[in-house]
């Protein structure tokens, strides 16, 4: 496989690196490196993630700072110089006084982030989503889905029309690809809202599974899907793409979810799992409503 073209070599990246110990009191040890130069880097969920980030980026992004700052960030110090190199005079400023600027050279930055958190987002809140077509899943029962799917930061997973998913996915593997299938154009929208709204680099979204439209992407490792009409010509599709391919199907339907143990065995999935998730939350008249429990099912070719 040809490997990418990179334009920070390890030299520059530890020039850089020198300069800043040199000129700051930041510890390197605790200092993340970010390329945004490279695909499917995500910047704002990084620094929110991290005391200390060293970004290097080519010239260009007009709103860089201006993102950050939308997205609660306005209070982490940039420290940065004018050039292109490694050297001259050291300056830094709150990232909320720098909203009108873009990026002049290809250089790196170090943001500090003194309210950084060390924990993942998982089971976010449905408000914290783009309002638009989706009807999102209870937090509650998106927080257990994710458990099933045990992703790494590295993981390149698949997801069949779970918009949420797809962003906290997209949140936990940062150094992984989200293939993301949405059939509705509305709801692909919405999808595109909420990759910007959270910075996210690392979605790739396709309208369909076939052979040829996972051509060129990365292969997953799992696959979480809602059951459908087409879910026998997705699976058959993913695991030509990957013949050891995990399964996570989601289904509101008693039947759907009785047949799905058969149609594993048909396709060679093992290991099957079915349960049941049923929330109960407490309204305002102090009742306890049901929501809708869907079951989920589990299993690895």
């Amino acid at each position: 496989m040809e490997q990418e073209k990179q334009m920070f070599s390890n030299d520059s990246i530890l020039a850089w690196l020198t300069y800043y110990a040199e000129t700051t009191n930041v510890d390197l040890q605790k200092v993340k490196i970010l390329d945004i130069t490279r695909k499917n880097k995500n910047l704002i969920p990084t620094v929110e993630s991290h005391n200390a980030t060293l970004v290097f980026t080519e010239a260009g992004h007009p709103d860089i700072f201006y993102r950050m700052w939308t997205a609660g960030l306005g209070e982490c110090t940039v420290w940065y110089n004018e050039g292109s190199d490694p050297s001259g005079q050291i300056l830094h400023k709150p990232i909320r006084e720098m909203i009108n600027r873009g990026i002049n050279a290809s250089a790196a930055m170090l943001i500090m982030n003194p309210n950084a958190r060390s924990t993942s987002k998982i089971g976010m809140k449905n408000m914290n989503f783009s309002r638009g077509s989706v009807h999102y899943v209870g937090s509650e029962i998106r927080a257990a889905m994710m458990s099933k799917m045990h992703i790494d930061q590295a993981d390149n997973i698949c997801i069949i029309s779970g918009e949420s998913l797809a962003v906290e996915a997209a949140l936990l593997a940062p150094e992984g690809t989200i293939i993301a299938v949405e059939y509705s154009q509305r709801d692909r929208r919405t999808l595109e809202d909420n990759a910007h709204e959270f910075g996210l680099h690392n979605i790739e979204i396709i309208d369909h599974v076939d052979d040829e439209s996972l051509k060129g992407l990365p292969v997953p490792t799992f696959t979480m899907l809602v059951a459908s009409a087409s879910m026998e010509q997705e699976i058959e599709a993913l695991l030509r793409v990957n013949p050891h391919m995990e399964f996570l199907i989601y289904t509101l339907d008693f039947q759907c979810a009785a047949s799905l143990p058969a149609l594993f065995d048909h396709y060679g999935i093992g290991d099957t799992e079915v349960i049941q998730i049923s929330v109960s939350k407490l309204n305002a008249k102090r009742n306890m409503v049901a929501e809708p429990a869907p079951w989920l099912i589990t299993g690895q070719a």
